[in-house]
């Protein structure tokens, strides 16, 4: 018994460290990430769509700059969590450029979250090296993807698409390739 209490204490005091200075969730994100079966790729339709908030932070590539889920109103966004030190992610960034110079026309926005880096350096070599023009938020802390209520801290890479009102319509727990995107963000694009 005293073992189970032990490790509920720990448990305990190794979220409420997690959850403190200035990491909490943010407030009025109606999003939660729920994935029924262990499902990896989810779409939401039309009232299942729930809203993400305060989803803000440094821009990866440009100093004294902030970036804003706010600043692409109107449009349909492709939000992916990357890092440099992720392998599907080496893979996964050029495609989510192919995303952007099809669609970005049509009014699709990718902007990347770059998490789990402790210096720029690594990830700005990353995008240059690609040749990736579409904007990343620099998330050190990781308390922009605080922003996606119940994804686990693990989930790199994972891909959100917003629709025009930013509302999560499709979540891919995973890996992407722009064939996965295209057909959904050129519907969404669509939508009145």
């Amino acid at each position: 018994m005293r073992v189970v209490k032990a490790a509920l204490l720990a448990a305990l005091l190794l979220v409420t460290s997690c959850t403190s200075g200035g990491d909490e969730p943010v407030v009025g994100s109606e999003f939660q990430l729920v994935a029924p079966n262990g499902e990896t790729r989810l779409r939401y339709d039309g009232d299942e769509r729930k809203g993400i908030k305060g989803l803000t932070g440094p821009s990866l590539m440009e100093d004294d700059k902030t970036i804003s889920l706010d600043d692409y109103q109107g449009k349909v966004v492709v939000v992916n969590l990357w890092g440099a030190w992720c392998p599907p992610c080496r893979t996964e960034a050029p495609e989510l450029q192919k995303v952007q110079d099809e669609t970005g026309p049509l009014g699709v926005q990718v902007l990347g979250i770059d998490v789990k880096e402790n210096s720029t350096e690594s990830p700005r070599d990353f995008m240059t090296n690609r040749g990736l023009t579409y904007p990343s938020i620099y998330d050190e802390s990781g308390r922009v993807m605080l922003s996606f209520r119940g994804l686990p801290p693990n989930t790199v890479p994972s891909t959100f698409v917003l629709d025009k009102q930013h509302r999560v319509a499709a979540a891919f727990l995973g890996g992407v390739i722009a064939s996965d995107l295209l057909p959904l963000v050129k519907e969404l694009a669509a939508e009145a």
